[in-house]
């Protein structure tokens, strides 16, 4: 038995960046790139590594590139501790699993840290096939949870809920991470969203080292803990901004919507310390006519474009700055 699976990545149309401001926010995942796993049951348990795993490198400068692309950890602790989560997740809800063994890889060409989700993409692949190798189901809204605690509680990985929603429901995803749901239920409300037809989207993503997660949310969790008001009005900014961009959504209203993510970033460069490398992107896309926010923790742009020729013209500004322009096919 050879089980394949993959998780996409995701890109955020508008609102908070994270569940853990109790906001609302749209996300959507895309085809152009995966994360792909394969399990075939074996004598012993093993973990294969991929080509970013490697300790052989042709050379220092093998090396130098080895790093600056996939960093100093790879997928394989991505594997384990998701391996891990699940049996723990198992025997906490006292689930039976057979006692046969299983040979495991991974691959992905989900841009490095730009803020598409790469590494959940890997974590919810991974569980997908031990969830069909060992015949258990875990309802959607709890399988987020799980994958959140993957990458949060055994890894230390700054992550929200948001990729996790998005990924295991697929498609064009509601997310209100409301307080009182969370308190009264554990997860919040996730609406699948089915527009008549999709905005003319775009994204555009760095090829050089961007900064991780950790890096781009600064200190907002602390400041918004310690109730400053700056960024409570925000995240309550943001979190409006998501209502309506799901009216226009329904609407088809295009303007409308390049409006509220314009907006969405504005009040984003108002509390966030952002890299300049970023920043220029949407500057660039704005010159252009465009509306451009980012569509995670920095590295990316997302945005509407209005016609083709707009869009040749994105494509020709950012391909001189090492940039990647791209229409987003919606899975």
């Amino acid at each position: 038995m050879i089980i394949r699976t993959t998780a996409y990545p995701r890109a955020a149309l508008i609102g908070n960046p994270s569940d853990g401001y109790f906001g609302k926010t749209i996300a959507f995942t895309f085809a152009e790139f995966s994360a792909r796993v394969t399990l075939y049951e074996s004598p012993e348990l093993e973990i294969v590594p991929n080509h970013r795993d490697g300790s052989t490198f042709a050379g220092i400068a093998d090396l130098y590139e080895d790093v600056r692309r996939f960093g100093y950890y790879g997928g394989i602790r991505l594997l384990k501790s998701a391996i891990k989560s699940f049996y723990g997740y198992c025997l906490d809800h006292e689930i039976d699993l057979h006692e046969r063994n299983f040979t495991i890889r991974y691959e992905s060409d989900i841009p490095n840290l730009v803020g598409l989700a790469g590494s959940s993409a890997i974590v919810t692949a991974t569980l997908r096939a031990l969830l069909a190798f060992y015949g258990v189901s875990i309802a959607k809204p709890h399988l987020a949870n799980l994958i959140r605690a993957v990458e949060n509680r055994e890894l230390g990985i700054s992550a929200g809920l948001q990729d996790r929603v998005a990924q295991v429901y697929q498609g064009m995803v509601y997310m209100d991470f409301d307080k009182a749901l969370f308190d009264k239920q554990g997860f919040g409300h996730y609406v699948a969203l089915r527009p008549a037809k999709l905005p003319p989207l775009y994204i555009a993503y760095r090829t050089d080292l961007s900064e991780g997660s950790e890096v781009f949310h600064n200190n907002i969790r602390e400041r918004f803990e310690r109730g400053e008001p700056e960024v409570v009005d925000a995240m309550t900014f943001w979190a409006d901004l998501t209502v309506q961009a799901k009216n226009t959504l329904e609407q088809g209203d295009w303007t409308q919507l390049a409006t509220l993510m314009d907006a969405n970033f504005d009040r984003r460069q108002q509390i966030y310390q952002l890299n300049a490398g970023n920043l220029r992107m949407v500057e660039t896309a704005r010159s252009l006519g465009a509306s451009a926010k980012f569509p995670g923790s920095g590295g990316a742009i997302i945005g509407l474009y209005t016609d083709e020729a707009m869009f040749e013209k994105l494509t020709a500004a950012f391909a001189a700055q090492d940039i990647r322009v791209f229409k987003p096919t919606l899975i």
